[in-house]
């Protein structure tokens, strides 16, 4: 799963930075093609990057279900998360993710597909906020077990302090840095025309490389 989530990463780099040498060398004159070669090459680029978010964004969720599962299963672990259902989920999240980047470029002046989106990415955020804060609720639980029945009983604060740093960590960078970009989609759905809103707008090429931030991160 960090394999793959890391491959993700990767593409969402590597395809901002094809489509911004393409559009380069059609600036300068060195590329020369036709209207519609160009708005179709545009087009499959923007649905490189964009399976290549979701995919990002999909692949954190299941390294947070994952990691659940490993400390509240972990005697059952390896009968719940076997190698033919991991082999099956990666292969559903690159699937899901192809689909959807293509419905969403294909129909990207949609208010239906951009509520899609944003739903996509609460769910997400909300499913690692949830796990998260349970897998640090019991961290808590067994620091103070274990500290309760040593003697003399020693100070736990700093192993809490780690954890909670940690969360504060990923959960904070992950909003950080896609919080932005899914706050102008929410915008383009509720207020298109509101000058405030249109202001917010002209900022869209940093809420990409905050994006692409968090795949750096």
């Amino acid at each position: 799963f960090i394999c793959c989530l890391a491959v993700s990463d990767m593409l969402v780099s590597i395809s901002n930075l094809a489509e911004m040498l393409f559009m380069l060398l059609l600036e300068h004159g060195v590329l020369v093609m036709r209207p519609s070669i160009v708005r179709h090459m545009d087009s499959v680029i923007d649905m490189l990057i964009c399976s290549s978010v979701v995919s990002s964004l999909s692949f954190l969720g299941v390294i947070a279900i994952d990691r659940y599962i490993t400390i509240f299963y972990a005697l059952r672990y390896h009968s719940i998360m076997t190698l033919q259902r991991a082999v099956v989920t990666m292969a559903s999240v690159w699937l899901a993710s192809t689909i959807s980047s293509t419905i969403l470029i294909t129909y990207f002046r949609s208010n239906t597909i951009l509520l899609c989106l944003i739903g996509f990415f609460l769910f997400m955020l909300v499913l690692m906020l949830v796990l998260y804060i349970h897998m640090f609720a019991l961290a808590r639980h067994h620091l103070h077990s274990i500290s309760s029945q040593q003697k003399p009983p020693t100070a736990h604060r700093g192993g809490s302090l780690k954890g909670a740093v940690t969360l504060t960590i990923l959960l904070g960078v992950f909003f950080i840095c896609w919080g932005p970009f899914f706050f102008h989609l929410i915008l383009i759905v509720t207020c298109p025309t509101n000058p405030f809103c249109t202001c917010f707008f002209s900022y869209f090429n940093l809420f990409l490389i905050l994006i692409i931030c968090n795949s750096v991160i």
